[in-house]
């Protein structure tokens, strides 16, 4: 319930009001990917926070995993559907905030944080959004109806911890998490081929006023719609940020917080480039918005033969 206490300052801080919705291309490039594939990441050694950029990343170190299975992609629409369908859960932005005394009316209702595009007229880059919720990402104007491929957000680390419950499984750790996304090879300062082409969903432009939209997304894509790394996994860089089970400390949160990974279809070269295995960002617990979902990890699964 502490997320409430974060979204009011971020509220009262940045003035939130407008929204866009950038859910998806202007053409469905891709359908993505259904099922629950599972991946078995053999165990071994890297180095954890190689090459950071920001004060929160590193330092590096030299760190030892045993293998693992982890999700292909990340949790989509429709597997968390199937979830709240069995077990009736409702996310930390379906249920009813405190009454705070100093709220704005917006935020005595169920909600979440969603990315805005700042414009002269509203400058804000986030806001309060009555509604927001894993169905309806941006609010009640967008609906995940027709988009069951794509990754699941407005999840909170509570929200994903429950569905983790469910399956069996259980989030990965940061280092599971970054050893599996380097997928055997050298981290890229940027997901492009040799002839500049995206390799995953970022921001191509300059963030956030112009989106040249370059990889033929505008939001979130379909889950594996582009190539997966060496260990065959899925948008493990770009997409959606995802929760890893590793805490993190920063001054200015209202709430404990955990280490997400991966950047986002919002991270841009001039801005942010936490499109890299070693980035990291410290987010609240209890707050997902719309560009947070997951993957999971079973570490009791038995790998395979040898």
């Amino acid at each position: 319930m502490q997320r409430f206490g974060f979204a009011l300052g971020l509220a009262l801080a940045l003035g939130l009001s407008g929204c866009s919705d950038a859910s998806r291309p202007p053409e469905a490039v891709c359908t993505g990917q259904s099922g629950d594939n599972m991946v078995w990441v053999p165990g071994g050694s890297f180095v954890m926070g190689d090459d950071p950029h920001y004060s929160e990343e590193g330092p590096p170190q030299t760190v030892t995993v045993k293998g693992f299975w982890i999700d292909a992609h990340e949790v989509t629409n429709a597997q968390f559907a199937a979830f709240v369908q069995a077990t009736g859960y409702k996310t930390m932005a379906e249920r009813n905030p405190p009454k705070l005394p100093d709220a704005p009316p917006e935020m005595l209702v169920p909600g979440s944080a969603v990315f805005n595009v700042p414009s002269d007229a509203d400058p804000s880059w986030w806001r309060w959004v009555p509604g927001a919720q894993w169905r309806h990402p941006s609010g009640l104007q967008e609906s995940i109806v027709g988009r069951d491929r794509e990754p699941v957000v407005q999840i909170a680390y509570q929200d994903a911890e429950a569905y983790a419950k469910w399956v069996g499984k259980e989030l990965p750790s940061e280092a599971q998490w970054e050893y599996a996304a380097r997928g055997g090879a050298a981290a890229l300062p940027e997901p492009v081929d040799k002839k500049g082409r995206p390799q995953a969903n970022y921001y191509q432009g300059v963030f956030p006023v112009k989106n040249l939209n370059t990889d033929g997304y505008v939001g979130r894509a379909p889950v594996g719609c582009f190539q997966p790394n060496g260990f065959g996994l899925y948008d493990m860089i770009g997409n959606v940020w995802e929760w890893t089970s590793a805490s993190g400390s920063r001054s200015d949160a209202s709430e404990p917080v955990n280490i997400i990974k991966g950047g986002s279809y919002l991270c841009a070269a001039n801005y942010c480039a936490r499109y890299r295995p070693a980035a990291r960002q410290f987010q609240e617990r209890g707050l997902g918005t719309d560009h947070i979902g997951f993957r999971l990890v079973d570490i009791k699964k038995l790998g395979p033969a040898s």
